[in-house]
């Protein structure tokens, strides 16, 4: 990318895009092409293919998503799988027509079999079952990756796929109806320490590993992939460490400084016993997660606790 390439960032309002914004910013990136949901339905092929025609990017980072938590996934099924097939199909196609020179779509480390062998590797795709609980989340971002191969192979396309773990930072969603765990967890702590709770109760055991990455740190990857990667198939995007949720909740637990029980409700869904990517293939190429997830977390506390509690709404 050259500095005065013209980007488009496809959901630059949620957390991966409005980070990926930040970064090229910050890198002298001067003309980043943005539209609201509202400006560009990205579910309407007709408008999607105008925009591409008129604006004519030379580079997309696909970042739009309709995304959420275990309880989201699993209630609104039908929507997560339409709602994505559609953004993702209309805006590869449109790349294509608009002789766009390089695509990055973001997918999801739930692509991957619930039971593969850990840590994950790319190469795991497609071995085994989903978990059931976000299966058409991961089968719409599997569907991604395929289309994204298939016109490169048919069209010659540099379309590249890129797998990040679970992720936290600035412009998280916290509703807890549909919110990951991280930032649920610290809505939790923080209302119970407001509100002088005795206790706060979390779903599931505890036991569920969990790799978690700043969204800074996943949006100098892209870059970093935009620039040096060009391969098929996908590249996992990750910091190389997990922590339990247990773990999890007493960190946010000591960092929020909330004095009460956690209280572990087995009868709820943990998901995916264990989901740690192998983050070797992108390390090779020369990139390293820099922002360990005590520090991350603090800076996101920080921040969050200056705006409460419009940011939680």
């Amino acid at each position: 990318m050259e500095k005065d390439s013209k980007i488009y960032i496809a959901g630059h309002r949620g957390m991966v895009g409005s980070a990926l914004a930040r970064v090229l910013e910050k890198h002298g990136y001067t003309t980043i092409i943005t539209r609201t949901s509202r400006e560009l339905d990205l579910r309407n092929q007709q408008a999607v293919q105008q925009f591409f025609a008129t604006e004519k990017p030379d580079y997309v980072f696909l970042a739009a998503a309709k995304v959420g938590g275990i309880m989201a996934n699993n209630t609104y099924r039908a929507g997560f799988l339409y709602d994505n097939l559609m953004i993702q199909s209309n805006i590869i196609d449109a790349a294509y027509q608009a002789q766009v020179k390089k695509l990055l779509f973001l997918g999801s480390s739930c692509i991957y079999p619930k039971l593969a062998e850990q840590p994950l590797t790319e190469e795991a795709l497609l071995t085994g079952p989903l978990e059931y609980t976000n299966e058409p989340y991961a089968i719409a971002k599997i569907a991604g990756i395929k289309l994204c191969d298939a016109y490169r192979s048919q069209y010659g396309c540099n379309f590249i796929s890129v797998m990040p773990t679970n992720l936290y930072g600035p412009n998280d969603n916290y509703d807890l109806h549909n919110s990951h765990v991280l930032p649920a967890l610290l809505r939790k702590m923080i209302e119970a320490k407001e509100n002088n709770a005795g206790e706060v109760e979390i779903w599931g055991t505890g036991t569920p590993l969990r790799e978690f990455l700043h969204v800074d740190d996943l949006a100098e990857a892209c870059c970093f992939l935009m620039q040096h990667y060009n391969e098929a198939g996908q590249i996992n995007i990750g910091c190389g460490a997990d922590i339990s949720i247990r773990d999890l909740a007493l960190l946010i637990q000591k960092i929020v400084g909330f004095k009460g029980k956690l209280i572990f409700n087995s009868s709820k869904p943990d998901g995916t016993p264990r989901k740690l990517l192998d983050v070797s293939k992108i390390n090779r190429l020369g990139w390293k997660a820099g922002i360990a997830l005590e520090e991350g977390i603090r800076q996101v506390y920080d921040e969050i606790s200056q705006k409460l509690p419009e940011c939680m709404i």
